[in-house]
């Protein structure tokens, strides 16, 4: 399959060509038709398989054919006031009202990825982007809006900055995405959402994605989308099918000096590493350097111009392991990454999908280590009834664990509690079939 079968104009497919993509991925091919066709959508789509381009291609290309109608429909009315001698009005609506398309984002990386895809693929098409975050210059991004702007994108609290400040307006609005809709939940961003949408227009067109189409995600949809056409490339919860995952059973002790060993003896060029809290990260690093390891910390305490030179860094190679937290990794891009290593089993189930589909993007080939003592076992055992499967584990050679550690059992982590959260997933998957 070709993009131009999914009815892509000629001068889309022509820039796609020109950034050498061939054929689309899944999520293109469902997405792309029905978000032309104007319907709602709520796409569960992991990360790394093409789905910004998904509903970025689409958008662009109605807004372009706007823009054809809107210039045909000029020269017909100045010709008809040419000929009865009707003079046009000189007042023109302010550029920073006429925002067509609004993509919310969780995250500042994210914002950045996604507004840099949008003016790749708009090329020299006309189409403006402006990109909208906090940790910078806010009257920069209020003089980028005033410009004009076609597609925003924008992370929620900042976007409200500027319209409690009336930098701008949403009444014209034709299409709202919100992208990793999910992290946006975990993030505490439904008041800021919900603000945002009495702002906007009820006649509009809504697009969800998600990595992970659950409860939640269905119950949110519904005060947002309108007869939604519900696109799944892939079961529910699951991995990408390049990615493949181990698990190293070790003593807490050894996890940073296995972690070192393989960065090290396997000659690692970039490895993602995940630890759950800021502090957490920052020991980490330390640890690392201490072994020899060119490693540094990325969090939400660092300012956006730090994160953006460490993130530069590691993309060039200078930095062999970057440690992040979920918040601060989410969003994040990096071409070639192989290793992602989850240093501990993240609090909540759905991060641990986020994390690994940092690797394996755009179908190539990626591992995900998660170096597992006893002390995360219960979180395991959480997660493989969230995913539904096993996860392999095995020993690394020189660093064997003590077989005598037992894992406290707790009431939530016996088996009988597992089985119950297994039914219960099921259950609730089998109501939305």
């Amino acid at each position: 399959m070709s993009f131009s079968s999914l009815s892509l104009m000629p001068s889309l497919v022509k820039q796609l060509n020109s950034l050498g993509y061939e054929q689309p991925t899944p999520i293109q091919q469902q997405a792309i038709p029905v978000v032309l066709s104007g319907k709602d959508v709520l796409a569960g789509a992991q990360t790394g398989t093409g789905k910004t381009a998904a509903f970025v291609l689409p958008i662009i290309q109605m807004l372009l054919q706007d823009l054809d109608d809107k210039a045909t429909n000029a020269e017909v009315d100045n010709a008809t006031n040419a000929e009865v001698n009707i003079v046009p009005s000189k007042e023109a609506p302010k550029k920073a009202d006429n925002t067509q398309a609004l993509i919310l984002v969780p995250t500042r990386e994210l914002a950045q990825q996604v507004h840099q895809s949008v003016e790749k693929y708009a090329g020299d098409s006309g189409i403006n982007a402006v990109i909208v975050y906090g940790g910078v210059s806010i009257k920069a991004q209020a003089d980028a809006i005033q410009a004009g702007a076609d597609i925003i994108v924008a992370t929620p609290g900042r976007l409200l900055d500027h319209l409690r400040n009336r930098v701008m307006s949403l009444a014209n609005l034709k299409h709202l995405v919100f992208d990793e809709a999910d992290r946006m939940l975990d993030m505490g961003f439904r008041d800021e959402i919900i603000e945002v949408l009495k702002r906007l227009p009820k006649e509009r067109q809504t697009l969800l994605f998600s990595a992970t189409l659950d409860e939640r995600i269905f119950k949110f949809s519904k005060r947002l989308l309108y007869s939604p056409q519900v696109i799944e490339t892939s079961d529910r919860n699951s991995t990408a099918a390049k990615i493949v995952e181990r698990v190293y059973n070790l003593d807490i002790n050894k996890k940073m000096p296995a972690l070192c060993h393989l960065i090290k003896k396997e000659n690692w060029q970039q490895a993602l590493v995940f630890s759950r809290t800021k502090q957490g990260a920052d020991k980490v690093v330390t640890q690392m350097k201490q072994a020899g390891v060119n490693a540094a910390a990325f969090h939400a305490d660092l300012s956006q111009t730090m994160r953006e030179t460490v993130l530069a860094q590691f993309k060039l190679g200078d930095i062999k392991a970057l440690v992040a937290t979920d918040v601060a990794a989410r969003g994040l891009d990096i071409n070639e990454l192989n290793y992602v290593v989850n240093i501990e089993l993240p609090f909540q189930n759905e991060d641990y999908i986020h994390r690994i589909g940092r690797t394996g993007r755009a179908g190539k080939e990626g591992q995900a280590i998660t170096l597992l003592s006893v002390d995360d076992e219960p979180q395991l055992i959480k997660l493989e009834a969230f995913l539904d499967r096993r996860l392999p584990q095995q020993w690394l050679v020189g660093f064997e664990p003590d077989l005598t550690q037992v894992a406290s059992v707790t009431r939530k982590t016996k088996k009988g509690a597992l089985k119950k959260q297994a039914l219960k997933k099921a259950l609730a998957q089998s109501k939305r079939r």
